[in-house]
């Protein structure tokens, strides 16, 4: 029998560090995204987080739903939440995969599909933007993969929600020159008139 429908709202997201745990025998790239991302590099929960978002590279999503076996998938896109039946791939048009814990009635985490490859990290909304992987996925003390704060500061960008504004404000004093740098050029890219990019 077909479990009725999760609420989009019913999130009880797990810590970054049950997350790692789960894909430790994953030997492909993947990191935190969003504003856990942060809060790895601040190296303290600066906030509540309603959900968990990490990325991993669209070819790999096999590998990452046989680590997260125990949990069904669902295709997000254009505000409808579809699950994706078994061994199916999300088409090329998905690059948002909600996992639901069918036991607890509730998301877990939140699997995003980018299109870098190992070795080079690019910006999903203006590919032009990359730069090399290694130098955009840092690992905090307890060895989880998160992407580096100048990076996630160009998503929020887009936003400017509250939070974003508040993230950015957090992080700003702690980015060195290189970081302000390199988000300065990427957001006049993406976002010409952008008020952060006087602030850096």
């Amino acid at each position: 029998m077909t479990p009725a429908p999760l609420p989009d709202d019913a999130w009880s997201a797990w810590h970054p560090a049950e997350l790692a745990c789960r894909l430790a025998g994953v030997a492909r790239p993947w990191c935190v995204v969003g504003g856990w991302a942060l809060d790895l590099w601040h190296g303290v929960e600066t906030r509540p987080h309603e959900d968990l978002e990490f990325t991993i590279l669209r070819a790999d999503f096999p590998r990452f739903r046989t680590a997260l076996s125990g949990l069904r998938l669902h295709a997000v896109g254009d505000g409808h939440v579809e699950p994706l039946a078994a061994g199916a791939v999300p088409p090329a048009d998905i690059a948002q995969v909600w996992c639901e814990d069918v036991a607890a009635r509730c998301w877990r985490v939140d699997m995003m599909l980018e299109d870098g490859t190992p070795d080079i990290w690019i910006y999903k909304r203006d590919p032009s933007i990359r730069h090399a992987r290694g130098a955009m996925v840092r690992t905090n003390g307890e060895g989880i993969p998160y992407l580096a704060p100048e990076a996630i500061l160009l998503f929020k960008a887009k936003y400017r929600r509250e939070k974003d504004e508040a993230d950015f404000a957090m992080a700003l004093p702690k980015l060195d020159a290189a970081q302000r740098h390199w988000l300065k050029a990427a957001i006049a890219k993406a976002h010409p008139d952008h008020a952060w990019i006087g602030a850096l």
